[in-house]
């Protein structure tokens, strides 16, 4: 093939990769700490995670001397479109002073520091700010007294989970998303505005299909 033939087909295929790239980076979150659209606190169901990893057996949230429910997992800025941001800036070691603040909430002191650095570079925030800001929904958010510290499994619908924590919160239902693997209800999901308020969830948190799903009691 002759050069001069040869530099339309070039000339597409150089054309077609830009617009490849180009939506490449249209889909690319914005690592800006400080620009998202809201937050998303997820509290895992400790029961579970203790039952099914294998990893856990000695996890401090799987000690039965705890009787832990719900844990913090994080605190994650999320975007109602398109992907969220994730380490967006260098994280230095969180210090001592609020590790030790946090362990009752999320104990463990790896997963404090992980979400520091994966989630907590992306708010804005200073170390310390940042994990108020997680006591202080935690703190706020009630939990109905039967979701506690259950002595029993507990079936019930993705929506009539929900829609306890709604009633109880004094929230929309749309501000709160069960997290499940087949019928196992794995996490609570809570959607807050930048200042902290309940709003709904964007369209990136997933609601669970399951029709039913079984709460396992804490130890």
């Amino acid at each position: 093939m002759s050069l001069r033939k040869f530099l339309p087909l070039l000339l597409v295929v150089l054309s077609l990769a830009a617009d490849a790239c180009a939506k490449h980076r249209s889909n690319a979150a914005d690592n800006t700490p400080g620009h998202f659209d809201y937050y998303l606190l997820t509290l895992s169901w400790a029961p579970q995670f203790c039952a099914t990893q294998s990893s856990s057996a000695s996890s401090s949230e799987c000690d039965p001397a705890h009787h832990y429910g719900f844990v913090v997992h994080g605190l994650w800025p999320q975007n109602d479109n398109g992907p969220w941001p994730e380490y967006c800036a260098a994280a230095r070691p969180v210090a001592s002073a609020t590790v030790q603040q946090m362990l009752s909430l999320m104990p463990s002191r790896g997963l404090i520091q992980h979400e520091w650095e994966t989630h907590g570079t992306c708010s804005g925030l200073s170390t310390q700010d940042y994990f108020a800001a997680i006591r202080k929904v935690s703190s706020g958010l009630q939990i109905p007294p039967e979701y506690r510290t259950p002595a029993q499994p507990i079936t019930a619908s993705p929506s009539q989970l929900e829609q306890k924590f709604a009633d109880a919160n004094h929230a929309p239902a749309s501000a709160f998303r069960v997290s499940c693997k087949g019928s196992d209800f794995v996490a609570l999901e809570v959607c807050l505005t930048k200042d902290l308020k309940y709003r709904a969830c964007g369209t990136d948190v997933h609601e669970c299909r399951a029709p039913q799903l079984t709460m396992r009691p804490t130890p």
